[in-house]
């Protein structure tokens, strides 16, 4: 947090004020976090979605969270329509003589700040996604371009398994978008 970077500039009255901001936004966060599994662990819908988003190697509590709380659209719609709620779809500028770039933009932050971090723990750990990174950097795209290509394939993979409701299986999401 912001808040503990400036512990260590801080005069000595200000440093107490953060430290106890921020034990009780930890506070918070803690509660928060609690009361968040105890909502999923009483409702079956959440509970099974919980557990198969979890069941994806390098997806994480934090991550299935953050789906379940702000992506209620998962499983509902299609790979575009799903990449392009949460930012990870490639948009065309082409006019002129510009043509072939594409970027990103717009989206859930929240959901694309963590389903971001829940890639870089999946290039890791996740065979199908590690492939899919290397096969990409082979072919010879910039790391930040082929981490959003493989976010984009887990946020497909995540969406496909929730509307089918079937765990991780390694040989079907290989072939996924």
């Amino acid at each position: 947090m912001a808040e503990g970077n400036r512990l260590g500039t801080a005069p000595r009255v200000v440093a107490k004020q953060l430290r106890e901001h921020l034990r009780w936004l930890e506070r918070r966060i803690t509660d928060s976090d609690k009361e968040l599994r105890q909502r999923i662990a009483r409702t079956a819908v959440w509970r099974e979605q919980d557990e198969l988003v979890r069941s994806v190697p390098g997806v994480g509590p934090v991550m299935s969270l953050t789906l379940l709380a702000s992506l209620p659209e998962l499983g509902r719609l299609t790979r575009k329509q799903i990449a392009a709620l949460v930012g990870v779809a490639p948009f065309a500028r082409d006019g002129g003589k510009r043509r072939g770039r594409r970027h990103t933009a717009g989206g859930r932050r929240a959901v694309r700040t963590v389903l971001y971090m829940a890639t870089l723990s999946a290039i890791r750990y996740n065979p199908v996604l590690k492939r899919f990174y290397e096969r990409l950097k082979a072919a010879g795209k910039v790391s930040k371009v082929a981490i959003i290509a493989c976010s984009r394939k887990l946020l497909t993979i995540l969406n496909a398994m929730v509307r089918d409701r079937t765990q991780w299986d390694a040989g079907r999401a290989s072939h996924t978008g």
